[in-house]
């Protein structure tokens, strides 16, 4: 098992400096003089292409040393267009962000150059475009930001904190009053996301899953910021929106069953613990991408393009430190090993059903491997602690868990990053429901910075 490991991630460290790469300045060519016209278009998720998107394209054509942005709304809602001139010329990007599954629906029919997505591709969705390549390849697939779904209520409730299985009860009409749930005798009112929506798409695989169906009287909007200001607006109301759309309304700690109450905050979210965060996508042919389009996904992973998905109000990838406050739960081991360190804002995950890290955790090993050359990091040591579900025996557990953090530590190895001896804590600190499909989301290792 040892040896199977090792030598996967010996081949995948070998394959991560040959398949990724990204832009770490802002220096970028200028746009030639002649440039002119459309130059890409992205379809997709409103919770990308309301607000990100326009601020990266605009940063973006900035780095180009385009002049007189503007972000200008079409005749359509939802459909903007970031125009820029070069010279004597004028160039744009086109987005309509009418929800996550249009995006793959304009891949397919050749009317998007980039589909923006805030859940990873469906298995139907991925059929229809296998004629563009392996659309779950590191070619294809970028992660380019961490969102949280927040369960928002009016900001004078007095509910705190709920269950994934209160939320799914009260979104499908089994519970209908805040009096059931320690508030007061009104009933409650439902607020949702349309159906098109990525954010819909992930609250009900999540959420709602295959045992509960969104309540009748649910009122719908196309619009993460337009839901948000009728909870604020309304005493009664509840709903779910996407990390950067909280806005006046109020955001409620949620657990999974037998796992700790969690509120939808930086190192929850970006370390993905929290149970309803959730990552943000843009998708590409694999064989047809735009040179320009391409120069764009670069400058998105780069430093310069996360600091806007910070800025614009969702969780950036670039790796921080934060020392964890108040009472700490885990094993006595886990917290003597990490008594004086420095939680990282990465979790290493891997490919379903493989031992092979994912494509996102591809990405981490450059982002984490540039965070420890830094200068005032190179003195510093890093502690890798892997985790996981539970199997038939908790040795088991154990084994496979450390096993998933020396895969880590191998693909660090590549880029002369070493670490301390590996742990494995197998099924301690579940993150998510060892009895539900989520339990994947526990085999993942922690990074401590010592």
């Amino acid at each position: 098992m040892y040896l199977f490991f090792h030598r996967l991630s010996y081949i995948l460290s070998l394959l991560l400096g040959l398949t990724f790469t990204s832009a770490t300045s802002a220096e970028l060519p200028a746009f030639d003089t002649n440039a002119s016209g459309l130059l890409f278009t992205l379809h997709g998720s409103n919770t990308i292409g309301a607000q990100l998107a326009p601020n990266l394209i605009r940063d973006y054509l900035s780095a180009k040393s385009a002049k007189n942005i503007r972000v200008i709304p079409m005749n359509k809602a939802n459909e903007f267009r970031v125009q820029a001139d070069t010279g004597q010329n004028t160039i744009f990007v086109d987005i309509a962000a009418h929800g996550s599954s249009t995006g793959f629906k304009g891949l397919m029919q050749s009317q998007a150059d980039i589909a923006m997505a805030s859940r990873p591709i469906k298995n139907t969705e991925f059929a229809a475009l296998n004629r563009l390549g392996d659309m779950r390849s590191s070619r294809a697939e970028h992660v380019i930001a961490i969102d949280g779904l927040a369960i928002i209520v009016h900001p004078n409730n007095p509910i705190q904190k709920l269950t994934l299985q209160q939320i799914a009860s009260i979104f499908s009409g089994k519970i209908t009053s805040w009096s059931q749930l320690g508030g007061n005798k009104s009933q409650i009112k439902v607020y949702a996301r349309d159906n098109q929506s990525g954010t819909w798409d992930t609250f009900k695989s999540l959420v709602l899953g295959k045992g509960h169906t969104l309540i009748n009287s649910a009122e719908r909007f196309e619009s993460n910021d337009q839901l948000s200001d009728i909870v604020a607006a309304d005493p009664n109301g509840i709903g779910f929106v996407g990390l950067a759309s909280i806005r006046q309304s109020k955001a409620i700690a949620v657990s999974d069953r037998d796992t700790l109450p969690q509120t939808p905050e930086h190192l929850t979210i970006a370390t993905e613990d929290y149970p309803l965060s959730r990552r943000l996508f843009l998708y590409t042919p694999v064989y047809s991408v735009k040179p320009v389009a391409k120069e764009f996904l670069s400058f998105v992973q780069s430093e310069l393009g996360q600091a806007q998905v910070k800025s614009t109000g969702f969780i950036a990838q670039t790796p921080i430190g934060v020392k964890p406050e108040g009472l700490r739960e885990g094993p006595e081991e886990y917290l003597t090993l990490t008594e004086n360190a420095e939680r990282l804002s990465i979790n290493f995950r891997f490919s379903e059903g493989s031992a092979l890290l994912d494509n996102k955790a591809q990405q981490d090993i450059q982002r984490l491997a540039s965070y420890m050359q830094k200068p005032q990091n190179r003195e510093r040591r890093l502690l890798l602690i892997g985790f996981g579900d539970e199997k038939v025996s908790p040795e088991r557990s154990v084994v496979l868990s450390k096993l998933r953090a020396v895969t880590v530590r191998s693909a660090l190895r590549d880029h002369q990053i070493n670490t301390t001896p590996v742990q494995g804590f197998g099924a301690y600190l579940p993150i998510a429901s060892n009895k539900s499909s989520s339990k994947i989301k526990n085999r993942r290792v922690e990074v401590w910075l010592l």
